[in-house]
C-alpha cells in the first residue's frame, strides 16, 4: 500500500468501528469508504456484529453482499442510524462535493435518511474552499443536455460530459442519466450554487453537499485520526 491507500484503510477502519449492533447503516461508495465496508464485514464475521445495510449504488450492494452484510433499500427502512460514506472535498465548514463514483444522487438520499452522516477521507481531501481541486459532478437527462450545460456556463462554470472507460460515449449513472463534470473557480457561496444548479430543468441532482455531514473522519499524514463535528 502506498500513503494514500494506507490513509484511507486506516479512516475506514476507524469509521467502522463507530457502528453498534442493532444499527441500520448507510453504505457509501468509493474506495475510502469500501475500506469500512470490508471493516464492518470483519466485525459480523469476528464479533458477531448484527447490523443491517442500506447500499448507496449497485458496487456498494455487490461489496456488502460478499462481506455477509445484510441489506435493505430506503422505502423498507424508516431512518437510518449512521451512514459512511467519502467526499472528494471538504472544506471547513464540512460541506462537500461528492460525485466522482457517479453516485451522488442515491449517496444524498442515504445521507438525508441518517442522524449521523459520517464522511471518511484521507488528508488530500480537505481543501480551503469547494472547488478548488475538484469540479462539481451535475447529474443531467440526457434530453436536456443542451440547455443545462449553457445554463452551468452562466453560472461561470466550464462544463464537460463524463466518458466512459473501455466503452464508447458517456458515463450512465444508475439512474440513466449522464454526469457533466463542471469547473468552478473556488466556490464562496456554496449553498447558493447548489440551490441554483438543482433549479435548472433537467437536472437530476449534483455533488454539491452543504451543511449534511455531521461528522467528518480524516486520516492525517502522521497517521493520526482527525474527528471534526457539527450540528445540522
Amino acid at each position: 500500500m502506498n500513503d494514500i491507500e494506507q490513509a484511507k484503510a486506516q479512516v475506514g477502519t476507524r469509521a467502522a468501528a463507530e457502528v453498534r449492533s442493532g444499527m441500520v447503516v448507510g453504505l457509501g461508495t468509493g474506495s475510502t469508504t469500501a475500506y469500512a465496508i470490508r471493516a464492518l464485514g470483519r466485525r459480523i464475521r469476528e464479533e458477531g456484529l448484527q447490523i443491517t445495510g442500506v447500499p448507496t449504488s449497485y458496487a456498494a450492494e455487490l461489496l456488502a453482499r460478499a462481506e455477509g452484510i445484510p441489506l435493505r433499500m430506503p422505502s423498507e427502512v424508516e431512518a437510518i442510524d449512521v451512514a459512511l460514506d467519502g467526499a472528494d472535498e471538504v472544506d471547513p465548514a464540512l460541506n462537500l462535493i461528492k460525485g466522482r463514483g457517479g453516485a451522488h444522487t442515491r449517496e444524498r438520499i442515504v445521507a438525508s435518511m441518517a442522524y449521523r452522516f459520517i464522511v471518511l477521507v484521507d488528508y488530500t481531501k480537505e481543501v480551503p474552499r469547494l472547488g478548488t481541486r475538484m469540479p462539481v459532478p451535475v447529474e443531467i437527462m440526457p434530453f436536456a443536455m443542451g440547455p443545462c450545460i449553457r445554463r452551468l456556463e452562466e453560472l461561470g462554470g466550464t462544463p464537460v460530459l463524463r466518458m466512459g472507460v473501455k466503452k464508447d460515449g458517456p458515463v450512465v449513472t444508475d439512474q440513466g442519466f449522464w454526469i457533466v463534470d463542471t469547473t468552478f473557480p473556488p466556490i464562496e457561496e456554496p449553498l447558493e450554487l447548489a440551490r441554483a444548479i438543482g433549479d435548472i430543468p433537467g437536472v437530476l441532482d449534483h455533488g454539491l453537499f452543504i451543511g449534511m455531514a455531521t461528522d467528518v473522519l480524516t486520516a492525517t499524514p502522521e497517521g493520526d485520526i482527525h474527528h471534526r463535528t457539527r450540528t445540522r
